[in-house]
This record gives structure tokens, C-alpha cells and sequence, in this order.
């Protein structure tokens, strides 16, 4: 599934539609960027974890059957919590709430003028600000721990199909992909065969912009959604063809 970017009404009704057509083997892979932009944020991730027991719920389906991706509203949002190990607080925390942060902060009942303020006073203040952001995150059960095991990829079992959130550099092996793999859409341009011995890597991000892929061992789910586009998820065969593409 695509970025949902905190858009819980249109996640609702893709997963309406997964749930009358998922069958026992089949497994289900969230792209990243949950957070972030949109304005359903808690209730998206109170969604995401009520799919999640309602599919493991069901005979033979299993907790590794669903995959969540780290995304890179999901990175800002740990390196918010870390504010306090920065040099240069103020100058990250602008740039993360102009990168859609803030509608994250503002979910979880932050004030971004007292966070600006507390950038200010100093590492303690920093301290007490992040700690009271993440009393707020837990006071919601389950996304504290949903935040926890978020993968940097995910590939099938035959190691045919890559999953990663925004793209990755074709030159660089998987281990040594780093940040890549959550901003650097700029290098999918460059994926024009094979990556490694999987037969096709799909990303959830790409910038919100229905660009096309640069081949047919590339695949970008992302529609825009958060940003007046919409939500999409794909049926895909271990080679990477789309069976059914879902939209809403």
C-alpha cells in the first residue's frame, strides 16, 4: 500500500476492499508514511493496528503476514523525539514541520510555538518537551509499539519483489542503502533493470507526483494521497505484475 500520509477515511475503504479479497498466503505490505500532512493521523493509526488483528485474526494467516515500512514521516518523527541530541535543534525542527511534522506534532497535542520555545532554552528544556511528546504518543495504545517495528524493506520469500518506502540507489547493495531508502526517490530515475536478483522493486513514495518509472523492473504505487490524491494499494504476482489495483 501506498503513503497514506494521515488519511484514515480513504485507508478505510482500501482496507474494506482488501478484507473481501485477501486469502490465507497472501501478505500485506504498508509502504510507509502514515503520519505526516493529513489530519486523521491518530485514527490512521488506530486503523492500521485494527486491520492488522483482523487479518491475523483470520485461519492461517499469521503477525508476520503483515509488514509495515519505515517512511520518512516516520523518520522525521524519530529524530523529533531525539531533538535533544541535536546541534542545531531549532534550524532541524523548521525544516521537519515544513515537511509535514507538523500536523504529527499537532495530532498528539503538541504546540509547535512551545516547541520552537524550547528549542531555544537549551538540551534539558529539549529533554522535558520530548519526553512529554512521547507520554502523548503513548497514551494511545499500540502506536508507540507500531512506531517500534517499522523495517527499512521487505522482500518475498523467493526474494523476487523488493519493497522499500521511497526508492533506492541502483549502484549501492541493500546493507549500504542508509537514508536512501526514505529520501532518495531522486535515484529511482536510474533503476532501468534488475536491482540485485530481485525481479522488481515497488516504493510507496515518490514524491507525491505520478511520475513514470523508469522501467519495467520498477514499480510506484504512490498517487498523492495527503496531497489531494488518492489512496493506492496493488495485488501483485511474485513477478511483480499487477493483478488488481485499488484506489480511493
Amino acid at each position: 500500500m501506498a503513503a497514506i500520509h494521515g488519511d484514515a477515511d480513504r485507508l478505510c475503504v482500501i482496507h474494506d476492499g482488501i478484507a473481501s479479497r485477501l486469502l490465507p498466503g497472501d501478505r500485506l505490505v504498508y509502504l510507509g508514511n502514515y503520519l505526516g500532512r493529513g489530519g486523521s493521523i491518530i485514527a490512521t493509526l488506530d486503523e492500521l493496528l485494527r486491520f492488522r488483528r483482523e487479518v491475523i485474526a483470520r485461519p492461517d494467516m499469521f503477525a508476520s503476514d503483515v509488514v509495515y515500512l519505515r517512511g520518512s514521516q516516520e523518520e522525521m518523527w524519530q529524530k523529533l523525539l531525539q531533538l535533544h541530541f541535536a546541534v542545531n535543534p531549532l534550524e532541524i525542527l523548521d525544516w521537519m514541520m515544513g515537511q509535514g511534522a507538523e500536523a504529527t506534532l499537532l495530532a498528539y497535542g503538541g504546540d509547535p510555538l512551545r516547541a520552537r520555545a524550547a528549542m531555544r532554552d537549551g538540551a534539558m528544556a529539549i529533554g522535558r518537551w520530548t519526553a512529554a511528546v512521547r507520554q502523548a504518543m503513548a497514551a494511545h495504545p499500540g502506536h508507540r509499539e507500531l512506531m517500534s517495528v517499522l523495517r527499512r524493506a521487505a522482500h518475498t520469500d523467493d526474494a523476487s519483489l523488493l519493497f522499500v518506502h521511497a526508492g533506492l540507489d541502483p549502484r549501492r547493495p541493500l546493507t549500504e542503502q542508509g537514508d536512501t531508502l526514505w529520501w532518495g526517490h531522486g535515484a529511482w530515475p536510474r533503476l532501468k533493470g534488475p536491482y540485485a536478483d530481485y525481479r522488481c522493486v515497488v516504493r510507496g513514495y515518490g514524491g507525491g507526483a505520478a511520475a513514470p518509472d523508469p522501467g519495467p523492473h520498477a514499480l510506484t504505487l504512490d498517487a498523492g494521497c495527503g496531497a489531494g490524491g488518492p489512496l493506492v494499494a496493488a495485488c501483485l504476482t511474485p513477478d511483480g505484475a499487477v493483478v488488481e489495483r485499488l484506489e480511493a
